[in-house]
C-alpha cells in the first residue's frame, strides 16, 4: 500500500481564491484590511515566517505594520507594544509571533490583544467560544486541519479522532474543533499524549490519527492503524532550522492517506490566518456578525 498524500497549497490556494475578492471589495469601500505582526529578538524561523505573511499580505493588497522588538525586550514593553496594535483603528488583525524569548510572559501579553483582532485564535475569548461552539476566529492549525480534510472530501463525522498532543495552541483546541457538530467535523475524538502508557494502543485504533505532539518521529508504521487518515501537524527544529516531522515518512506504506513531510499544514494554517483577518475586517465595516 502506497498512501495517497494530502499537500496543503491547493487547500490554501482555494482559500485565498475566496479570501482575494472579498479584500478587494474592502478595499473599494474605503478599508483596506491590516495584520500586524510583533517578532520578539532573533530566532531565524519566526522571522522567516513573519516575512512570508508580510509578503502575503502584500500580495493581496493589504496593509502589514511589523514591530521588531530585541531580545531584551521587558514585559512593559512588549505589552505596550501589543496595546498599540490592539488599539489602532487601521488594524483588523494581529498575532505576537511565537515562541518568545524566555524571561516574557507570552499568555499575558496576549490577554492585551483585542479578541476581536485575535488572528491566531489563541485569546482566552475565543478558546472559550471554541468550547461553546459560538462564532469567532478558529486557531489557526486545527481550522488548517478541518479544511484540508474538506478539501480532500474525507469524512470525519462519526469517525474515531485520535489527537496524539494536548497543547494549548494545537491538541487541546484541536480536540473541541474535531467533536463539534459543524459540517466537516463531528467526530468521536480520543486525545492521548506522551504521559499515557498504552498511547499507541489508542492510536493503532484512529480511523484519522493527527500528531500534534511537536516529538521527532512519534509515530511509526506500527502506530498506525492500517488504511487510516495520518495527519502530520506537529514538527520540531534541529541544525540550522531543520524541520523533522512527528511521523515518519515510513507511515506512508500503511497509511491510506498522509499529508507529506513538508508543506502538508503549514500552507492552510496560513491560509486561516488570513481568513480570520479578513473575517475580522468583514466584521468591523458591518459585513458579518
Amino acid at each position: 500500500m502506497s498512501a495517497i498524500v494530502l499537500p496543503g497549497a491547493p487547500v490554501a490556494a482555494a482559500v485565498f481564491a475566496d479570501l482575494k475578492p472579498r479584500i478587494d471589495k474592502l478595499i473599494e469601500a474605503g478599508h483596506t484590511p491590516g495584520l500586524a505582526t510583533i517578532l520578539v529578538g532573533d530566532n531565524a524561523a519566526s522571522a522567516g515566517y513573519i516575512r512570508m505573511k508580510m509578503a502575503k499580505a502584500a500580495e493581496l493588497g493589504m496593509t502589514s505594520p511589523h514591530l521588531h522588538l530585541p531580545p531584551d525586550t521587558t514585559q512593559d514593553e512588549l505589552i505596550m507594544s501589543v496595546k498599540l496594535f490592539s488599539e489602532d483603528p487601521a488594524i483588523d488583525g494581529m498575532l505576537i509571533q511565537h515562541p518568545i524569548p524566555g524571561h516574557l510572559d507570552y499568555e499575558a501579553a496576549l490577554a492585551e490583544v483585542d479578541p476581536r483582532k485575535d488572528v491566531d485564535g489563541a485569546h482566552p475569548v475565543n478558546m472559550g467560544r471554541l468550547a461553546l461552539q459560538m462564532p469567532g476566529p478558529l486557531p489557526c492549525t486545527p481550522a488548517g486541519i478541518e479544511a484540508l480534510l474538506a478539501h480532500y472530501d474525507i469524512r470525519v463525522a462519526g469517525r474515531h479522532v485520535v489527537i496524539v498532543g494536548r497543547g494549548f495552541t494545537l491538541g487541546r483546541p484541536l480536540s473541541l474543533l474535531m467533536s463539534a457538530k459543524r459540517p466537516h467535523t463531528n467526530a468521536a475524538v480520543t486525545t492521548v499524549h506522551t504521559g499515557v502508557p498504552n498511547m499507541y494502543d489508542y492510536t493503532r485504533q484512529a480511523d484519522i490519527l493527527i500528531a500534534a505532539a511537536g516529538v521527532p518521529g512519534i509515530i511509526q508504521p506500527e502506530h498506525v492503524k492500517p488504511g487510516a487518515v495520518v495527519i502530520g501537524a506537529g514538527v520540531s527544529y534541529t541544525g540550522k532550522n531543520t524541520i523533522v516531522p512527528d511521523v515518519a515518512e515510513e507511515c506512508e506504506a500503511v497509511a491510506g492517506w498522509i499529508t507529506p513531510r513538508v508543506g502538508g499544514v503549514g500552507p492552510t494554517t496560513i491560509a486561516m490566518l488570513f481568513r480570520n483577518c479578513i473575517e475580522a475586517a468583514e466584521r468591523r465595516v458591518g459585513w458579518r456578525d
